[in-house]
């Protein structure tokens, strides 16, 4: 497989842990979510317009409200991992409470009939985008490398002395030398020749990644759209994006061969990593119906700027046997018990949707409408998410963001994703069904990974009040790392497994 190849990064003492690829992706690859409806009927927002969630996807849409609503949307996320790692397979779940779009709509109609904006609205919703609840375990037998060797790169690579291996990267290399997992070379009269990690890889280690997460990306718009003759509707959302993410790591490795005399029995790496972040964006869009049964739309989603900021602790264990016997470390010990923390900003890639619809016996009156079909096409650039400095002073600071974006460009590319959806009127029920498809990130083909989404669900209308109630099944395929290294190709565990979103909608027209 092809190497992800991060570059010379510049690791800093107060904060030795660097940003990698994974966090440019976690704000950008996602299901769609949205109201009950919308779950159900495969997120297709981009034309149809009509529902509080358009404010999230094309804000044009939110121009054919010509009554107020509020909207509530409780939902249940269910998480079913399945990761082969090395050819062992394991299974992890974690289920917990989420939400959909949420808020108001305000709209205002032309009634003098003298111009040809026929009404106007006004929304006001918040959304969760992703939701970053899941517990990610898998384990395997690797002879081929050693979470040992991303500490002996980096300081082989800084021709750290033995006093910056001390003291200079309290959060990864310095624990892994404190605790004898790297030790030195010794050259001629006993001058440091190198590092070299006390991990026996040829004869093999039993690796264990296990990392608990939480939080999620939540977006706050601001939206407003007009309606021109019930023909074009214009809109665009001011957006908020507001960020929480948290992960608590463990990850060990242990001798695979069990002898007692090869320097080295187990190591611990535990990692508590905690991120917020706070941003503007915007999204504007157009719909248009050509003819009565007819709506095409057209949305584009500027770049989110986010400004982030981050902690981490870390402690390592190691049992190096009758070398240096087990030892251990924490980054709080070295740091005057404070975590390590960084500012920086994000810019996330930008997005466009391309999007259909058929209504069936489309009329004024939305009432007697009895079914439709629609699909979006959404185009996103993955590759094209930007890391930048705070401080921009800092030189050094500037040269490391180029080269962790360097690496993003070359992890990812841009890539297309596919939702079609239909409902079935009768009356004051509603028949949902819907899907989608959304294709790799990753610009290297030996990772496979791709989401399909299959959706349902029902809705009742009636006197102003309406219940949805949706589900949406998504199948996940994906890679997770356990390390990143430079110097050799890297190993991965194969994501399968589902996620289920049960959601409700509760609606009231003012």
């Amino acid at each position: 497989m092809k190497s992800f190849i991060l570059g010379s990064l510049l690791l800093f003492a107060l904060f030795a842990s660097a940003q990698t690829p994974e966090d440019a992706l976690r704000t950008a690859w996602f299901t769609q979510n949205g109201t009950a409806r919308n779950v159900a009927i495969g997120g297709v927002m981009g034309s149809l317009g009509g529902e509080i969630t358009a404010n999230h996807v094309n804000p044009a849409g939110i121009g054919m409200y010509k009554t107020n609503e509020l909207v509530l949307s409780p939902a249940f996320l269910l998480n079913n991992n399945k990761f082969n790692f090395r050819g062992s397979d394991t299974t992890s779940s974690l289920n917990r409470f989420n939400y959909g779009t949420s808020g108001f709509i305000f709209s205002s109609a032309n009634h003098d009939g003298a111009r040809k904006w026929t009404s106007s609205a006004f929304a006001l919703s918040v959304m969760e985008v992703a939701n970053y609840n899941n517990h990610i375990q898998f384990k395997g037998f690797n002879n081929f490398s050693s979470y040992s060797e991303q500490f002996l790169e980096e300081l082989t690579r800084d021709r750290a002395d033995t006093n910056a291996a001390l003291s200079n990267y309290i959060f990864g290399s310095s624990l892994a030398f404190r605790t004898y997992l790297v030790d030195t070379l010794q050259g001629p009269g006993g001058t440091l020749a190198g590092y070299q990690s006390m991990v026996p890889i040829s004869t093999g280690v039993n690796q264990l990644y296990n990392a608990v997460t939480r939080g999620g990306y939540h977006e706050i718009a601001l939206g407003f759209a007009g309606n021109m003759d019930d023909k074009l509707y214009i809109g665009g959302s001011f957006t908020i994006p507001v960020i929480s993410y948290a992960r608590d790591l463990t990850y060990t490795e242990t001798d695979a061969t069990n002898n007692p005399n090869n320097h080295f029995a187990y190591s611990t790496f535990k990692e508590q990593f905690s991120s917020r972040g706070i941003g503007i964006g915007g999204k504007f869009g157009i719909i248009y119906k050509p003819k009565d049964f007819w709506r095409i739309g057209f949305a584009i989603h500027t770049p989110q700027f986010i400004g982030f900021k981050d902690e981490l602790r870390a402690s390592m264990t190691t049992n190096t046997e009758g070398f240096a016997g087990t030892v251990s470390e924490t980054s709080d010990r070295l740091n005057s018990g404070n975590p390590g923390r960084r500012s920086y900003n994000l810019l996330t890639p930008w997005r466009a949707i391309v999007s259909g619809s058929y209504v069936f016996r489309e009329i004024r009156d939305t009432r007697l409408q009895r079914a439709f079909i629609s699909a979006d096409l959404e185009y996103v650039n993955y590759r094209g998410a930007r890391f930048y400095s705070t401080d921009g002073g800092d030189q050094a600071l500037a040269n490391y963001y180029h080269q962790v974006n360097d690496a993003v460009k070359a992890s990812y590319k841009g890539n297309i994703n596919f939702k079609l959806g239909g409902e079935l009127k009768l009356h004051t029920i509603m028949f949902r069904l819907g899907g989608a498809y959304y294709g790799s990130p990753y610009a290297d083909a030996a990772i496979k990974a791709n989401r399909i989404v299959a959706s349902g669900g029902i809705g009742y209308r009636d006197h102003g009040i309406f219940i949805d109630l949706g589900y949406a099944h998504a199948f996940n395929t994906d890679a997770q790392f356990p390390y990143r290294l430079n110097d050799k190709p890297n190993t991965f565990a194969e994501q399968s497994g589902s996620a289920g979103n049960l959601m409700l909608t509760f609606g009231v027209k003012l």
